[in-house]
């Protein structure tokens, strides 16, 4: 089959024939692949930033979100059948750890993560788990999904995790309406009636979050945080979404939240710098975000199945896997681009 594998680090991706992976396992599930979402991550792991952490080995093919169809399963496999439409959670994940017992299965002691540490879903075919796949609505095409598998995931969590905290009278700020920030604007949008207000340096993405949710819309131009206080009283949001992570954002979300509010940190790229003294005396919490677990999946995939989030993509043919992200490094993709086979 066709994968586009990584060789090497600060070098490009080189598409190569390999072999057809294989049931090996009683719980293994092979997916023939609809569609491959292009991350930000991937191009991070070109640049050599998840080398350590992931200790993968070269080469390897890379892409973690996707969808597909089941082409074959393993003697215990019960939950799903070939043929079936299907959306991978990113982790392939043990089910007998303590985090795996106590629901938290993002957080597997035993995980693999396919597209970080192992072979991916750049590919025609993917080998994962029961424990991974979940099967969709057949009205859901798998090119049109296969980025909320990671993007769609991490921003479900972040947002779900927000709303719990959110009454109809708050405001909740979301820095960028990218790849990731319009999902979570259309999350927050079907889970709290707070008021959203969304913040992006290009207009265009700004028009989007509007037309999807957002009650208010901002321009990054400088003046931003000055608006965001403007909008809450001058006192700031009681919770802040911040996809971005870089680029001064983090120092600017802080500024844009209220007392005894929370910053939820999802994009990423720089530090988070603020005194100690600040985060005690205004009571403020800082909170990271990973990708969501197997029930965020499900949860999120019964919101897409009811139209009440849908994921704005670009798509491209596996072969022309080279524009697709070139055109996420430059910044010229709107929503998520998705390698087809």
């Amino acid at each position: 089959m066709r994968a586009v594998r990584v060789t090497g680090y600060h070098q490009k991706l080189e598409m190569r024939d390999v072999p057809v992976p294989e049931v090996t396992g009683p719980l293994d599930v092979i997916v023939k692949i609809g569609g491959a979402g292009v991350c930000r991550t991937d191009l991070h792991i070109l640049e050599g930033q998840w080398a350590e952490k992931s200790g993968v080995r070269l080469p390897y093919t890379i892409g973690h979100e996707n969808a597909g169809w089941v082409a074959a399963v393993g003697s215990a496999v019960t939950n799903v059948a070939e043929g079936d439409t299907v959306i991978l959670h990113p982790n392939i994940t043990c089910g007998l750890c303590r985090a795996c017992r106590s629901g938290d299965d993002v957080h597997c002691a035993n995980k693999v993560f396919p597209g970080i540490d192992s072979d991916g879903g750049y590919a025609e075919f993917l080998k994962t788990s029961a424990r991974s796949v979940v099967k969709i609505d057949d009205s859901l095409e798998p090119s049109d999904v296969a980025a909320l598998a990671d993007a769609g995931l991490t921003a479900y969590h972040a947002a779900a995790k927000a709303a719990r905290r959110l009454r109809p009278v708050d405001r909740v700020v979301v820095i960028g309406a990218g790849g990731l920030g319009h999902i979570g604007i259309q999350v927050l949008a079907a889970t709290t009636a707070a008021e959203i207000v969304v913040v992006d340096r290009n207009p265009e993405a700004v028009e989007l979050a509007e037309s999807i949710g957002a009650h208010h819309g901002i321009v990054a131009d400088g003046s931003h945080v000055e608006q965001v206080l403007d909008l809450t009283g001058g006192h700031g949001a009681e919770v802040v979404v911040d996809f971005v992570g870089e680029g001064g954002s983090t120092a600017q979300g802080l500024k844009m939240l209220r007392e005894a509010g929370d910053y939820h940190v999802v994009g990423y790229g720089e530090n988070i710098d603020v005194p100690t003294i600040d985060v005690i005396s205004t009571e403020i919490n800082i909170i990271g975000n990973l990708v969501g677990s197997y029930n965020d999946l499900t949860e999120l995939m019964a919101l897409a199945a009811r139209g009440l989030v849908k994921l704005h993509t670009v798509k491209h043919a596996l072969d022309d896997f080279q524009t697709a992200l070139d055109d996420l490094d430059g910044g010229r993709v709107r929503g998520r681009a998705i390698l087809v086979p």
